[in-house]
């Protein structure tokens, strides 16, 4: 073979680290894949934009046709984000026998198992490394470095956005308006961060996660949602008394045969080796029966970093095109979804509470939480914040989430609870 064509969908932030590292990197492609590789066609909306920024006009299309119809172009680097009409395309390549790699997690999320199944019935390669966490490495260590291990947790800060938002909260005891708005002028966040802040990003992120580290075919249904928005400077500050780090935490666990995945606000102990990950950065934590507890940490997002995970599966796909074998890594999952109920799932919990500052409140409170085998492992009294009014902060020990709910729903009927301020999910000091 004398060379490897690529086509490129998209020359945004990453689009363009990927034609950066790939000038750049041109003799440690050739060593590792034994061919020349050149990015042939690049599709964008304007072509004199890009000419003027220093892009070759010749190497510039308007018409998507251009590169999917193609015979020479044997790799589609997918980065120009959207989910339908992007979900055509990548069909289109693989009918033309054209391998993919994507960094879109919503269309992998939302049609990730149709788009693996064409790929394969084509005898196609479909990567998408950089669709989770960026530059770290997440999804090929599940699929092949743990290949021969049973995975039973996956813990992870998996969006940069909220992470920034919520260190930043912690360390300057800010409001969340505040620091959005820092995020959003320092460029962490979107103009428009509803895909960020409502935890929508890191579910999509955990579905894919999820289901290759289960070979399970979990959906974005089934994913329990809450995102940031409703968390306040005191939250975090009393988590803080109590040893604790507020964090948007997505979390997969298998127990038997059955799943849970959420992606929520959640109180970590301050031992916790994801507590301490700060700012953009995202880490991933992944608990596998025989290696124990592993962790991969590193920039969540950015041109360069999500570029060279782009790159490596490049690569990966380039290896199988001179080997002869591409299309046969696209392994469907093995088992059937089954899902757990609400009485199957068993956290500790974070309650926050204003109550009638009078006698016996406590009393009730608490036998209300001991009819449902629910006690107490920490108590925060606090001083009165208003005339009449109480606060008390409670954490549970470990409770069924349908126990914990219904404590919530029978505490709303008590005339002495003025108000639940707040509830959060707690994780100690390892996901073991």
């Amino acid at each position: 073979m004398k060379e490897i064509s690529i086509g490129l969908l998209g020359l945004g932030t990453v689009g363009s680290g990927v034609v950066k590292i790939i000038e750049n990197h041109q003799d440690k492609l050739m060593h590792q894949v034994g061919c020349p590789v050149k990015v042939k066609k690049v599709l964008v909306r304007d072509i004199k934009k890009y000419s003027e920024n220093g892009f070759q006009a010749s190497l510039l299309t308007t018409d998507v046709d251009e590169i999917l119809n193609d015979p020479e172009i044997d790799i589609i680097v997918e980065v120009m984000g959207g989910i339908e009409q992007t979900r055509e395309y990548l069909l289109q390549a693989f009918h033309n026998k054209k391998h993919v790699v994507t960094a879109n997690k919503d269309l992998m999320a939302l049609h990730g198992g149709e788009l693996l199944k064409t790929a394969s019935e084509n005898n196609c390669d479909l990567f998408f490394e950089a669709s989770v966490a960026g530059g770290i490495p997440i999804l090929r260590s599940i699929t092949e470095g743990l290949s021969s291990d049973k995975i039973v947790n996956i813990m992870g800060i998996v969006n940069g956005t909220t992470n920034f938002i919520l260190t930043k909260m912690s360390q300057n005891g800010a409001a969340y308006e505040e620091v959005l708005k820092q995020a959003q002028e320092l460029g962490f966040a979107e103009a428009d961060p509803t895909s960020d802040v409502e935890g929508l990003d890191a579910a999509r992120k955990m579905v894919i996660l999820a289901t290759l580290g289960f070979s399970m075919e979990v959906n974005l249904e089934d994913v329990s949602v809450q995102g940031i928005t409703g968390v306040t400077e005191e939250d975090i500050q009393y988590g803080k008394q109590l040893g604790y780090t507020m964090k948007l935490i997505g979390i997969a666990k298998l127990d038997g045969d059955k799943v849970e995945v959420s992606v929520q606000p959640t109180f970590l102990a301050d031992t916790h080796p994801l507590a301490s990950v700060q700012n953009e950065y995202n880490a991933v934590y992944v608990c596998g029966e025989a290696v124990g507890e592993t962790m991969f940490y590193g920039p969540g997002a950015g041109s360069l970093p999500t570029a060279t995970s782009i790159v490596a599966d490049l690569v990966a796909v380039m290896k199988n095109i001179r080997s002869g074998v591409n299309g046969i890594s696209n392994i469907a999952p093995q088992y059937p979804k089954q899902l757990k109920t609400a009485d199957e799932m068993f956290s500790k919990y974070f309650l926050r509470l204003h109550v009638a500052d009078e006698a016996g409140v406590f009393a009730k409170i608490t036998s209300l939480f001991a009819e449902h085998g629910i006690s107490f492992e920490k108590i925060l009294q606090l001083p009165v914040v208003k005339r009449e009014v109480a606060e008390i902060v409670l954490v549970t020990h470990h409770a069924s989430k349908q126990a914990y709910e219904d404590v919530l729903v029978q505490l709303n009927d008590l005339s002495s609870v003025k108000q639940i301020k707040s509830s959060y999910r707690v994780e100690r000091g390892s996901i073991q």
